[in-house]
């Protein structure tokens, strides 16, 4: 199963006063997003991360990627430097992809689109950065923690909010 999520920002303080995030400490915070992640993604499913990883203050980047569920592809975010896109753990990086998945055409960035490729054919922008704080357009979807409960998400939930958990 393929999984979208963006914006954890592991180990980087200005999460928990800037987007408000639900903890008091970073440790706790971190904690909390690898057990989330854990509790959601298995070890064979593909985690599409689109950007803002963690910061270069933090921690190792490949332990940490070792600590997560599932063959992870990075799409390069704002904040990701080279200690996170160098790390060992990636299946892949790159700042932009295009993927086919259940009959969509999906495309990946960091950043949301105003117009996107073959967006009149009814494809799929999904994204980060705005940390759920921006309008979305039609068949756009900001992937962030922030904006999805802290958790992973499939796009059969994004395009189902209120059917079953996916």
């Amino acid at each position: 199963m393929n999984y979208y999520t963006s914006d954890t920002h592991f180990g980087d303080l200005r999460v928990l006063r800037l987007d408000k995030r639900p903890f008091s400490r970073m440790i706790d915070h971190d904690d909390a997003l690898i057990r989330i992640w854990n509790e959601t993604v298995g070890p064979e499913d593909e985690v599409w991360h689109l950007g803002d990883f963690m910061s270069a203050k933090a921690a190792d980047c490949g332990a940490l990627l070792s600590r997560l569920n599932g063959r992870k592809h990075l799409i390069i975010g704002n904040n990701d430097t080279r200690t996170t896109t160098d790390s060992p753990g990636w299946e892949s990086v790159q700042y932009y992809a295009e993927l086919r998945q259940d009959g969509h055409h999906l495309i990946l960035c960091h950043y949301a689109f105003r117009t996107w490729n073959q967006m009149s054919k009814k494809s799929i922008n999904l994204h980060g950065h705005s940390h759920g704080r921006l309008k979305p357009l039609p068949r756009q979807f900001d992937v962030g923690v922030d904006a999805r409960g802290l958790r992973p998400v499939t796009l059969e939930r994004l395009l189902t909010p209120y059917g079953p958990a996916a």
